[in-house]
């Protein structure tokens, strides 16, 4: 009996203890997310996330400077590389991190950020933390061909669309001004 006894009010105290830890479904605050943001390394992260995206992106470039090089001036890749390093560093990271706060208030409870902060206070969390810019880099290096083709077929549409427009407007006379975004 007193094993029992001691049994039943050891599973009630973790029942307990992981029930609150599971349902504590108070609204998320400004500081469970920063607490969120803080274990994820946002800022850190951030930064290795784009170095590993300049990669393919600088790679794209060069895909396009070799496409074109009879056609584009000498300079053309390493302009266009400043620009896209330029872009990304002037970019307002920690302005977007905080734009991001009220959706994740929004959508998780306190409770949700608790789990997912112990989760990336874990070994197996901060391993996934630290080799997400890989994978990240990885991964963009592998969608960038697809990208292309996809963005060179939809460049394609939309100059035969237009060239068609034009074509349709030219034929009935019409004079209106066609604009250039």
């Amino acid at each position: 009996m007193k094993h029992f006894l001691a049994t039943a009010i050891l599973c009630l105290v973790l029942c307990a203890t992981g029930f609150a830890q599971q349902t504590d479904n108070t609204p998320a605050t400004k500081e469970d997310v920063q607490k969120y943001f803080d274990v994820m390394q946002s800022r850190d992260l951030i930064n290795k996330m784009m170095e590993a995206m300049l990669k393919p992106m600088h790679q794209m470039v060069h895909e396009q400077y070799m496409k074109d090089k009879d056609k584009l001036p000498e300079d053309f890749e390493a302009h266009e590389n400043r620009q896209i390093d330029d872009m990304m560093s002037k970019m307002p990271w920690d302005e977007m991190v905080q734009a991001e706060m009220p959706a994740f208030q929004k959508h998780l409870t306190k409770g949700d950020i608790d789990s997912i902060v112990a989760f990336y206070s874990s070994p197996t969390g901060q391993k996934f933390l630290k080799e997400m810019p890989e994978i990240m880099a990885e991964s963009m290096q592998s969608m960038m061909p697809i990208m292309r083709r996809y963005i060179d077929r939809m460049n394609e549409r939309v100059q035969e669309e237009t060239a068609e427009l034009l074509k349709q407007s030219q034929k009935k006379g019409s004079h209106a001004p066609v604009t250039k975004n």
